[in-house]
């Protein structure tokens, strides 16, 4: 710092936080926001719980995007009809208390909304602030709350209205000291009528408060991914918020909070039917910032349209592939020689699509869904040969596609499963229209083991006592019913040595595994069956239909012996 700059800050220094402005600021000040009646209802509505009509404590922001206090959230019970994944943190539920939604939520989606407490903390710190002015200074405001049946142009029913009451502090300070009362409902709208205190500022003290309120909350509004202000903020069920297109690509590597490490549950192309934006942050940041949105609005549609502008990924026409699941390949032809030596320069991975012969000319020799494969070991030959040892990672879908140096390059979109709600919510559905809604097979309130199924779970049951006799049975079993069905059948093969189940082939892909969202695909590697029937896989979205279709199988197999 200069001698000069040094002067000028010690004869110039910053304005304290509670200091009243300058002359010469209160255009800037009250430029920011038009601070009408409506304009201060609706910026301390901010604060309060829809439900209590108190100022938020412990915010809690629900899967369908809707908060409320901590305390606010309805008794929770026990969640019937759900198997799968019935981990301790879902086993309890409750009915969501929004009409618009009335959805079940798993309590163990529903913790602090950190971001949103953090903002709530920050916004009443600079209030009480105001108000501690405001009661040195002896201004009033007088409040009266509207009829809300006038608001909607109805007849009024009440017998008599509501008193003003007189509040200390200008029009914003005066609402939110009225909310902390408990005297104005959420839904409430009100009337000012400001009492001015001698040698007060009336036309500024509203605008300073807000500007303060403002930059105390922006610290609190950036994407812990981008350092940027939120744009279409989601708030994980762990209680951390970030960008909708950030979490996107961070799902794109880990399925883990970037913040905390927990593991998310959440749908993994984070679509707006099943993640629902944090509708409190969204409307804060586009009642305080709307021009900051629009910029980022801009900036993100512009990064879009870069990544786009070539090919993803590499892709190799040739087997068909399973997420987590190992494929070998042998390389030998020049074109595949060249992409995997470019994808071991890069990220190491590749797009696997199943060959399939085409009907015409005009028909393409690929299959449109895939599997991306990263490459875990490699090995070279002295003529140029190599041996690949991959696994998969995810689905995907090809959207277009092209030729480079003679092997196909592709735009691609990702393929994920529904969320582990929507997941519960399909097995609850379809067990109840089998077995009605008393309940039908168990839930966890009927847990009686470790893993989590219940006692009176639908237990798998061989072809000669009461298992499922057609592939219409399977669709009233709990999910959990039907992995031990299938896992019961791979037992009861290996006593056989059925020819499938060798050394070899748990050598190469692992024993069976005891978790349905990793079987399907592990059935599908070792079963002979063919491709087409395989690649059903591909096109699902549920653990649920994946295992009903590996049960299908079994079912086929034991009655035909493919």
């Amino acid at each position: 710092m200069s001698p000069f700059q040094a002067e000028e800050v010690a004869t110039n220094p910053a304005p304290s936080s509670t200091s009243s402005p300058r002359q010469d600021e209160k255009p800037e000040l009250e430029a920011e926001i038009e601070l009408g009646p409506t304009e201060i209802r609706d910026i301390v509505r901010l604060i309060q719980c829809p439900r209590c009509s108190l100022p938020l404590t412990e915010p809690v922001t629900l899967p369908c995007g809707k908060s409320l206090c901590k305390q606010c959230l309805p008794v929770p019970h026990l969640r019937a009809n759900i198997s799968y994944p019935a981990t301790a943190s879902r086993l309890q539920g409750f009915e969501c208390p929004f009409p618009e939604c009335a959805r079940e939520h798993a309590l163990g989606d529903c913790t602090v909304d950190v971001t949103l407490r953090m903002a709530m903390t920050a916004m009443k710190s600079e209030l009480d602030k105001a108000r501690a002015l405001a009661l040195a200074s002896g201004q009033k405001t007088s409040i009266e709350q509207k009829d809300q049946w006038a608001v909607a142009g109805i007849s009024s029913l009440q017998e008599k209205e509501a008193a003003p009451r007189l509040v200390e502090g200008g029009k914003l300070v005066a609402t939110y000291t009225l909310v902390e009362q408990g005297g104005l409902d959420y839904h409430a709208e009100v009337t000012y009528t400001e009492l001015a205190a001698p040698d007060s500022d009336q036309l500024g003290a509203d605008a300073l408060v807000l500007h303060q309120v403002k930059a105390s909350v922006r610290q609190e509004m950036d994407c812990q991914i981008c350092y940027a202000l939120f744009y279409d903020p989601i708030t994980t069920p762990c209680g951390h918020t970030f960008c909708r297109h950030c979490l996107h690509r961070v799902l794109d590597h880990a399925a883990h909070c970037p913040v905390c490490r927990r593991t998310l549950s959440v749908q993994p192309l984070l679509h707006r039917e099943s993640c629902h934006t944090n509708e409190r942050v969204w409307k804060t940041i586009n009642h305080f910032w709307s021009d900051a949105v629009a910029l980022r609005k801009q900036a993100i549609a512009a990064e879009g349209h870069n990544e786009v502008s070539g090919f993803d990924i590499p892709v190799f026409v040739c087997t068909l592939s399973f997420p987590s699941m190992p494929t070998f390949l042998h390389i030998f032809e020049p074109r595949y020689r060249l992409m995997i030596r470019r994808a071991l320069e890069g990220d190491r991975t590749f797009g696997m699509v199943l060959y399939q012969r085409p009907r015409s000319s005009s028909d393409r020799n690929f299959t449109e869904l895939g599997t991306i494969l990263r490459i875990v070991n490699v090995e070279f030959f002295p003529d140029g040969r190599s041996l690949l040892e991959t696994v998969g990672v995810s689905r995907f879908r090809i959207l277009r596609h092209g030729t480079v140096d003679g092997y196909m390059m592709a735009n691609i979109e990702k393929i994920n499963d529904i969320s582990i709600a929507e997941e519960e919510e399909l097995e609850v559905s379809e067990t109840r229209q089998a077995n009605g809604s008393a309940g039908g097979h168990g839930g966890p309130a009927d847990t009686g083991s470790q893993d989590g199924a219940g006692s009176n779970l639908e237990r798998p049951r061989s072809r000669s006592s009461l298992g499922p006799l057609t592939k219409r049975d399977l669709e009233s079993m709990p999910t959990q019913a039907l992995m031990d069905f299938a896992s019961d059948y791979v037992g009861r093969m290996r006593e056989q040595s059925v020819e499938w189940l060798t050394a070899r082939m748990m050598a190469i892909y692992g024993e069976c595994p005891d978790d349905p969202a990793k079987f399907p695909w592990w059935f599908a590697s070792i079963l002979p069956v063919k491709d087409e029937e395989k690649y059903r896989l591909l096109e699902t979205s549920s653990v649920r239909e994946r295992l009903k279709i590996c049960c299908g199988w079994i079912l086929e197999w034991e009655a035909t012996r493919w």
